[in-house]
């Protein structure tokens, strides 16, 4: 470790830590397009104040139609790493206590607010142990480059823009995840089940269901609306439901019920309470008219049954040693009285291919008497955990943590997705929820200081 460097960091931690408070004041939210601001007004003005601060210590940067901007280094040097980070950031959302989503505040050693560690944060510590390096005086021979984008929680649609310009660095990482380091991203498989049928008017019957926000995330509230059901009949089956899928439902108007479970990101569906099922469960529990529409809607728990996220059900389990477990979750869901359509989301190991995955989810789908569209599968992202550039950047985080340095893969995707030599590295150390995405988001200054040093210690060992 370069401990002048070190020392550099540690001395300017106050202005690192305001820094970030100013960046994440900025309410950057995706919204509507504007001239010149493809994001909109917050995001163009995140990236505006990344970019002011890049120039005002001293780096080169370059802006790419306020899409994405790019800070390099030394200019002169041959380009070789490339640090990838963004200044956009989910919707605030609701339930915060600690302070309000874009008025950062520190308390007990973190700073709390909406992009702190997600992934205004992480960008600022890249900035620093770039200039950290530049105002020791530490000589690279090979150039880095951070570049910032504006839309990564969108689609990422800044990075294709950049690309379609730019090459891709010898070597990527992207501090937008956590430590010790992901080299494998899984694949992703979506499909949708559906059935048209003739409108059945018997009653009691079920006339609209709704659940689910995005594919990608299980539901936390579903609502239904039935026509001639006497609740009062139904208090045991809504209990026994209730409990058994350990959910709220609650009367919310004289033909409506509200489901209320607990959501979680596709990726790790185990950790979710779906909202859908159980509203499926619910269905199919309650005395309603045996219609064509109840019959295939009763189909959907032997495919999808509650709790289970393996994809057994549509017959795609698997698991290999270096990806893990396939997961998969039911997280979109429509009924009317002539039409139902269910959205799944599987993310997929590296063992997966449209032979044994998709192939087998759509003939298992239509022998239960479903319609089955997809638009395929997304291969998964591996980078080699035996490379130089992943051992390299493992051993740069030993040497600064002292903890062990292992690759990791996960079920959901970062900017490096599409990258041949990309991986994400940090900034989360380990075992931290950050509650990235969800009310209260923070980032330990401790943490902040270490990821700097990782950053800068990486940075010296690839192309000093």
């Amino acid at each position: 470790m370069n401990s002048k460097v070190n020392e550099w960091i540690e001395a300017h931690q106050d202005e690192l830590v305001n820094d970030i408070m100013d960046l994440c004041s900025i309410d950057s939210v995706k919204g509507e397009a504007l001239e010149g601001k493809p994001f909109g007004e917050g995001p163009y003005n995140s990236l505006h104040a990344a970019m002011e601060l890049t120039k005002k210590y001293g780096f080169e940067t370059k802006n790419y139609d306020n899409y994405v901007a790019a800070a390099d280094f030394d200019t002169s040097l041959p380009r070789s790493l490339d640090m990838l980070a963004h200044t956009d950031v989910v919707p605030a959302g609701e339930g915060w206590t600690v302070t309000e989503p874009f008025k950062p505040v520190i308390k007990d050693g973190r700073i709390y607010g909406r992009g702190t560690s997600d992934d205004k944060g992480p960008l600022l510590c890249a900035l620093y142990a770039m200039r950290a390096l530049k105002e020791t005086g530490v000589e690279l021979k090979k150039g880095v480059r951070l570049i910032m984008g504006a839309d990564e929680e969108c689609g990422s649609s800044d990075i294709e823009k950049y690309y379609e310009v730019e090459d891709e660095a010898e070597m990527t990482f992207s501090p937008d995840a956590e430590f010790p380091l992901i080299n494998i991203e899984k694949g992703h498989f979506n499909g949708t089940l559906f059935k048209d049928f003739k409108e059945d008017s018997n009653l009691p019957r079920v006339t609209y269901m709704k659940a689910g926000v995005a594919a990608n995330a299980v539901p936390q509230k579903a609502v239904l609306r039935f026509e001639g059901l006497d609740f009062d009949k139904c208090a045991d089956a809504i209990s026994e439901v209730s409990s058994k899928c350990e959910v709220e439902i609650t009367k919310t108007a004289d033909d409506e019920l509200t489901v209320v479970g607990t959501g979680a990101h596709a990726s790790t569906p185990e950790l979710g309470k779906n909202a859908g099922l159980a509203a499926i469960e619910l269905i199919k529990a309650l005395p309603l008219y045996k219609s064509e529409q109840v019959e295939m809607i009763s189909k959907v728990t032997s495919l999808f049954p509650y709790g289970v996220t393996d994809g057994s059900g549509i017959g795609i389990k698997m698991c290999d040693e270096e990806s893990h477990d396939l997961t998969n979750t039911l997280d979109l869901f429509e009924i009317t009285p002539t039409h139902i359509e269910f959205t799944f989301d599987s993310r997929t190991p590296i063992m997966a291919t449209k032979e044994n995955c998709s192939d087998v989810a759509e003939k298992t789908i239509r022998e239960s008497g479903f319609d089955f569209a997809t638009d395929g599968m997304i291969p998964p992202h591996v980078v080699p955990g035996d490379s130089e550039f992943v051992q390299t950047l493992l051993k740069s985080y030993e040497n600064v943590t002292g903890l062990k340095g292992e690759c990791l893969a996960i079920g959901g995707g970062t900017y490096v997705h599409e990258l041949k030599n990309g991986v994400a590295f940090g900034a989360v150390l380990p075992d931290i929820d950050t509650r990235m995405h969800g009310a209260d988001e923070f980032f330990d200054i401790d943490n902040i200081i270490i990821a700097t040093k990782v950053y800068a210690e990486a940075i010296i060992n690839l192309c000093a």
